[in-house]
């Protein structure tokens, strides 16, 4: 029987400079991405899809690397992301791995709102078969959790701070009005 667990984080981020011109960089796609994901684990593929090398996990005695494929998706003041594969590297016990990823961030009273909902399927290792599945679920729930936390905090520190570099080399008409 496979093992899943799941787990989802919101988002609400007041943007106290500027937060009209939020929308505008959402455009901005490959921009909005490396920021909200690291950079140097970040390939793009063209056409809104991402390789995305995720940080090397262990889970027990188990090591492993998911290289996930995203998807992002734009409509005016808003962008997806979702995965749409994902393989294990140095992880060669499991043959039926399954990662889901729905991800949403867009403007909304003066900042950000957004959700994340990641869940994983998988075939329980042989190294673990002697575990219990719910303690084995519940320590996949807390990863996933600790993985969408770090993604909160990394959208409310890197990506706010790209976003007012990004405001600062924009054209006069979204800097704000200096008094004359």
């Amino acid at each position: 029987m496979p093992l899943a667990f799941s787990a989802s984080q919101a988002l609400h981020l007041p943007v106290e400079r500027q937060p009209g011109a939020l929308g505008t960089y959402l455009n901005d796609e490959e921009r909005v991405i490396g920021a909200l994901l690291d950079p140097s684990q970040l390939t793009p593929l063209g056409n809104g899809r991402y390789r995305y090398t995720v940080t090397q996990l262990q889970v027990f005695q188990l090591q492993i690397q998911p290289v996930v494929e995203l998807v992002a998706r734009r409509s005016p003041g808003r962008i997806e992301l979702e995965a749409v594969d994902c393989e294990l590297e140095g992880l060669g016990l499991v043959d039926d791995f399954r990662l889901t990823l729905q991800s949403w961030l867009q403007t909304g009273n003066g900042g950000l709102v957004g959700e994340a909902a990641l869940g994983v399927s998988v075939s329980r290792p042989s190294l673990l078969r002697l575990i219990p599945a719910n303690v084995l679920e519940a320590t996949g729930r807390s990863l996933l959790a600790g993985i969408l936390l770090g993604m909160k905090t990394r959208v409310g520190q890197q990506l706010v701070n790209d976003f007012e570099s990004w405001c600062q080399n924009q054209p006069a008409a979204l800097s704000p009005a200096t008094p004359g």
